[in-house]
């Protein structure tokens, strides 16, 4: 603390005996209390709104103030839910409370207990202001508006059981077309409308999909007022519950001159509750006749579309002809190209016969080339026996100079190697020789005449037969029985020629 100047007085003490009173800081700041309270019980402040603040336990804190003062006030949770006007920067109210301190602060402040709008104009600021932002957030965009049933199965309607605005739906719902309604009663005017109201937007599109209780159309209906009186319906938390829901909505509120928030977001507007159940289903009569006007329309479009398709169809038939002699030419080609194939068969297979037939006289039978064989060698086995001693004596007589080992190493060899020759040729005649199959079981039948037999079809029964076996004996037997037939071999088809086609 900076020193005091010696130039000042000192500090008046108390006079001794005085008969003031002496209070402590709690006792004034109560006494105050009770003299603000008991002066101003119950006011009602004009002013403009500043520093509006919604605090996390549900209190709204705000500051009123005019071109020469400011006032501190307060709105308990229990009244902030019930005000119907929402506390924004600027916007100037009217608040009706009572006036007390706030001794922590020392301070005195208002209670708000309701709030409303200070002026005509004022409102109208306030809720443009509101359609501004609730637009901004794309509430009212035409991609969010929902088309309405045809003809719905329940209908949903929120208003006041009590006004003549349920009676003049129901008659002209009667009159038009007489469908299920399900009321959800609610406060048209008032502090509590808006929530009762939002609570049965959300109540009816809350019910289950499928049920019956669920409508399939909501209108929200009123009748006419001034602008405070409509004030629910431009409370934000309607707008919202509106929004939110997923149920086609109309809304009649007013007349047609009123015009709500909830007139924008709704899938449509009804400029009166009667002209709302207009929009909600159609005329009886009128459907009825639409129809019967339509199913005449189809009976008489589906007799002449026939009528049309059959005169085209019988003008086509007339420039195709009869089918029948259509078909008539191509049966007979298909017949000429059967009898052309099939003596193209029966003359390719001749020709493939015959060219068998020439092969086959162009073969030598395997006896045949035995028999040539085994004379050529006898031929040969007696030439070399008449020129061999001739031979051996002009060898001698022409290599004698030369006899001695060598001479008879190198006819050693040479008989060596002609010998096996002379082996491996007589092994391949034996491979040759049925010698060989008969000592492997097999025996060789041989007919009168002494010819192997090669087709029990030329065995007739009774002829006189011989069977050779492997040690060359023969036993003579005699045929028994007809012979069996002979199994039918499959045909075989001839290769064709290099270059020629084939019908195969």
């Amino acid at each position: 603390m900076p020193a005091t100047p010696m130039s000042q007085d000192p500090p008046t003490l108390p006079l001794a005996g005085s008969n003031l009173p002496e209070f402590t800081v709690s006792e004034l700041s109560l006494s105050l209390k009770r003299l603000v309270e008991s002066e101003f019980g119950r006011v009602r402040v004009r002013g403009e709104i500043s520093q509006p603040k919604y605090h996390s336990s549900g209190h709204l804190y705000l500051t009123l103030k005019d071109d020469q003062a400011v006032l501190a006030a307060v709105c308990w949770r229990g009244s902030v839910a019930r005000l119907t006007v929402r506390a924004e920067e600027g916007l100037e109210v009217i608040c009706t409370g009572r006036l007390t301190t706030y001794p922590g602060q020392s301070k005195y402040q208002l209670v708000i207990e309701s709030m409303e709008a200070a002026g005509l104009g004022a409102l109208l600021a306030m809720l443009e202001e509101r359609k501004r932002r609730l637009a901004a957030e794309g509430l009212f965009d035409q991609e969010r508006k929902r088309p309405l049933p045809r003809l719905p199965r329940l209908i949903g309607i929120v208003t006041s059981p009590s006004g003549a605005v349920i009676r003049d739906i129901l008659h002209r719902l009667a009159d038009r077309f007489p469908r299920p309604v399900l009321l959800w009663p609610v406060a048209v005017q008032g502090d509590a409308a808006a929530d009762q109201v939002a609570g049965a937007i959300a109540g009816f599109n809350g019910l289950p999909d499928g049920s019956a209780q669920r409508p399939d159309l909501l209108i929200v209906a009123r009748g006419g007022g001034s602008l405070e009186d409509l004030m629910p319906f431009n409370e934000e938390v309607v707008v919202r519950a509106a929004a939110e829901g997923t149920i086609p909505l109309i809304s009649a509120i007013g007349h047609e001159t009123d015009t709500t928030l909830l007139d924008f977001v709704a899938d449509r507007r009804a400029p009166t509750p009667t002209a709302a159940a207009e929009m909600a289903v159609p005329v009886r009569a009128d459907l009825m006749a639409q129809l019967l006007d339509g199913q005449r329309r189809l009976v008489a479009g589906t007799a002449r579309l026939f009528g049309e398709r059959r005169l085209r169809l019988e003008g086509l038939a007339r420039g195709l002809g009869d089918p029948a002699r259509l078909l008539e030419p191509a049966f007979q080609r298909f017949d000429d190209r059967t009898e052309r194939l099939d003596r193209a068969t029966r003359v390719a297979l001749e020709r493939h016969r015959a060219a068998l037939g020439q092969l086959s006289a162009r073969l030598v039978h395997p006896r045949e080339r035995l028999a040539a064989a085994a004379r050529h060698a006898a031929a040969v086995a007696e030439r070399f026996a008449a020129l061999g001693p001739t031979l051996t004596d002009w060898r001698r007589h022409r290599f004698a100079p030369l006899a001695g080992d060598r001479l008879d190493r190198a006819v050693r060899a040479l008989l060596a190697r002609a010998g096996d020759r002379l082996a491996a040729s007589g092994s391949l005649l034996d491979s040759y020789s049925y010698k060989d199959v008969l000592r492997r079981g097999f025996v060789l039948v041989r007919d009168s005449a002494d010819e192997p037999v090669t087709d029990a079809e030329a065995l007739a029964p009774g002829a006189a037969i011989s069977l050779e076996f492997r040690d060359d004996r023969r036993v003579p037997a005699t045929v028994d029985g007809p012979a069996p037939p002979r199994p039918r071999a499959a045909p075989q088809r001839a290769k064709p020629a290099p270059g020629q086609g084939t019908l195969f």
